[in-house]
């Protein structure tokens, strides 16, 4: 236990100085930042693709991007091979790798009015190393959530517990949207979307022999197919409805 304990007091204060004097030297002097510039959000702002979020959601946000197949994955399969490699994945990876990465792309993607990553290349390279960087996204788009999503299929598997808490998540996510969107009462939403989710995670062992879980107990292939549907769903709904509920910024 006091093993381990170091290993995250270590990590904590390694993250929090890179953090402090590491990003700041990349944003500032390196990207050039500037603050005074109308983000796109605002610029472009119409209630569906461009939206206006509050700072902490945009950093939980961020915090979930950097918390994809490469953190997820990547650490399970160099566990293999001890705890260090995966303690160097996770700590070295997302400093130097994936936040630099997500930082460079975002801020490219601002540039240039929110359009995509093959865009910029497009807009600043020429139109076939636009064409190269979207077919190249494309590849490694597929890769990616091919491989996260064999582990989502696999922990999803005949596990209704898992499935009804992942499902419920959804309406929670579309109520709390809602709800925010006819108040205005962002904190109050924020605090029964958790509720909800906790009640949902809670909730989810008791549904064993219930015709609930009869129902979210579902082969492989069902979870397959269903999991592209979800992502048509969170692809093509309104951002303030699915995807940062509880988190719009008041009307100007």
């Amino acid at each position: 236990m006091d093993h381990a304990l170091t290993f995250v007091i270590a990590t904590l204060c390694i993250l929090a100085l890179c953090y402090r004097f590491y990003g700041v030297f990349f944003v500032r002097k390196v990207l050039n930042a500037d603050d005074s510039l109308v983000t796109p959000s605002h610029e472009l702002k119409d209630g569906r693709n461009y939206v206006p979020t509050k700072k902490w959601v945009n950093a939980g946000q961020h915090f979930a991007a950097i918390a994809a197949a490469g953190p997820l994955v990547g650490p399970v399969l160099a566990a293999q091979y001890g705890y260090l490699p995966s303690f160097l994945w996770l700590l070295i990876g997302c400093v130097i790798g994936g936040a630099v990465h997500d930082t460079v792309v975002l801020f490219a993607s601002m540039k240039h009015k929110g359009q995509s990553l093959s865009e910029v290349a497009k807009a600043e390279l020429g139109p076939v190393a636009g064409w190269c960087t979207g077919l190249a996204m494309l590849f490694i788009i597929t890769i990616t959530m091919a491989g996260l999503s064999m582990v989502v299929v696999h922990a999803l598997e005949r596990n209704a517990w898992g499935t009804f808490a992942v499902f419920m998540t959804i309406p929670i996510a579309i109520g709390v949207g809602l709800y925010e969107r006819i108040t205005g009462n962002a904190k109050g939403a924020t605090y029964v979307g958790l509720a909800a989710i906790m009640a949902s995670v809670l909730a989810g062992p008791y549904l064993q022999g219930t015709w609930l879980g009869d129902f979210l107990t579902l082969h492989h292939q069902t979870v397959s197919l269903a999991l592209p549907i979800y992502a048509f769903f969170a692809s093509t709904l309104p951002v303030w409805l699915l995807l940062t509920p509880a988190a719009i910024c008041p009307a100007s």
